[in-house]
């Protein structure tokens, strides 16, 4: 139990030391620049790094015209037009099919071979009341 506390202490203690990063003119030997660094920092600056880069990407794709090479993303014009020829559609197809059976019935009239029953039930409608106040 003891050494995972040791290992893990040694991990974190590790993060706060500090190393030098040189860059050195490989044909003169001369220091161009150097940088102190600790892991801490080295860790914050590449998350920070990713974090940039999706947030890039992500406004890139959202405010430009790339979205639309998104499948399933589209303009809202086109959606209210696709919601419209939808409901047309629907509506063709049932007024279609009331007309097939309204032809087929009427075929079955004039052959003699209908024999189904006709739905003779007296609906109760509410008396209107068209009196004014």
């Amino acid at each position: 139990m003891s050494k995972k506390g040791e290992i893990k202490g040694r991990n974190v203690s590790r993060l706060g030391n500090k190393y030098r990063l040189v860059i050195m003119n490989d044909d003169t030997y001369e220091e161009v620049t150097s940088f102190k660094l600790s892991r801490m920092s080295v860790y914050i600056a590449l998350s920070t790094l990713f974090v940039l880069l999706v947030t890039i990407t992500v406004a890139t794709v959202v405010f430009t015209p790339l979205r639309y090479c998104i499948s399933g993303y589209g303009d809202l014009k086109q959606r209210r037009e696709f919601i419209k020829l939808k409901m047309r559609t629907d509506s063709l197809e049932r007024t279609i099919i009331a007309r097939d059976q309204f032809l087929n019935n009427m075929k079955q009239v004039i052959n003699g071979d209908f024999t189904g029953k006709v739905d003779t039930t007296m609906l109760k409608v509410p008396k209107v009341d068209n009196s004014t106040y």
